[in-house]
């Protein structure tokens, strides 16, 4: 039986202010979601509150994975039940290379009891499932001996997210808005990447601005976030409105929201 990564009534806020007011959602593994709003609709507060990010406090709600309940879990715990998060912004460790970034997290996802330094992924069989993970996603080799994120271009720092997700193989990946500031040839590149890896064991969730990233990976569900909510769900059509529209038309549809957004603005102001 499939795995479901399942959102209820999720209220989270950041310091004393208030983003999410009762989000609701279900992922089941092998679905592609996508995930839209404006700026400022809490797309990534959701994502980094599914990790278990210390800033995002989970105020009323609860989020399972396969009826887990993620509430008491720190990120790296989180990780080894199956969540795994793209960032928008990648960070960049300098001194540390991806190769052994990529063993040392492998080891850690599929041998969770492991203590540190020891039990690591044999070398051979890591070299081996790396070479072909890369091959598969048309990576050259070299791109392993550098360090992590260093010098990387935004289109680097993005499959460098996609190489992880395909060696971690996680239940659900949320990907938080990949394509943002990325160029067309460098969109399409993630895009096929992420068209490669998704599949039955994997449900996905694209936070995202734009359809670019969705013409590769059409999904099942499109939601629309306002105010912190998800006001609307519907299928790839509802992206293609939003992308070709914005969101005028769903804020006429749903004025309480739409009114909240406006209060949120000026309080941000």
């Amino acid at each position: 039986m499939n795995s479901v990564l399942k959102i209820e009534d999720l209220h989270v806020k950041v310091g004393e202010t208030p983003i999410l007011t009762g989000v609701n959602l279900e992922v089941k593994q092998g679905e592609i979601h996508a995930l839209m709003g404006p700026n400022g609709s809490g797309k990534s507060t959701l994502a980094y509150a599914l990790m278990g990010h210390p800033k995002y406090e989970i105020t009323q709600g609860k989020i399972e994975i396969g009826g887990v309940d993620l509430a008491e879990l720190d990120a790296c715990e989180r990780a080894r039940l199956g969540l795994f998060l793209a960032f928008q912004y990648p960070v960049t460790i300098p001194g540390v290379k991806v190769a052994d970034f990529l063993r040392l997290a492998i080891s850690n996802i599929r041998n969770p009891e492991r203590k540190e330094g020891e039990n690591l992924m044999p070398m051979r069989e890591f070299r081996t499932e790396l070479r072909e993970t890369m091959d598969q996603l048309n990576m050259d080799s070299e791109f392993a001996r550098r360090y992590l994120n260093d010098g990387f271009s935004g289109g680097e720092k993005k499959r460098m997210e996609i190489l992880q997700l395909a060696l971690l193989k996680p239940k659900f990946a949320i990907l938080d808005e990949t394509d943002s500031g990325l160029d067309s040839d460098a969109v399409r590149v993630v895009s096929e990447g992420l068209a490669k890896l998704s599949g039955p064991e994997m449900g996905v969730l694209i936070i995202t601005h734009h359809e670019r990233l969705l013409e590769y990976n059409e999904p099942q569900f499109t939601h629309v976030m306002l105010a912190g909510k998800i006001v609307e769900t519907g299928d790839a059509s509802l992206a293609r409105e939003l992308h070709e529209n914005g969101y005028t038309e769903v804020r006429k549809r749903h004025p309480e929201e739409a009114a909240l957004e406006d209060k949120q603005e000026v309080v941000a102001k």
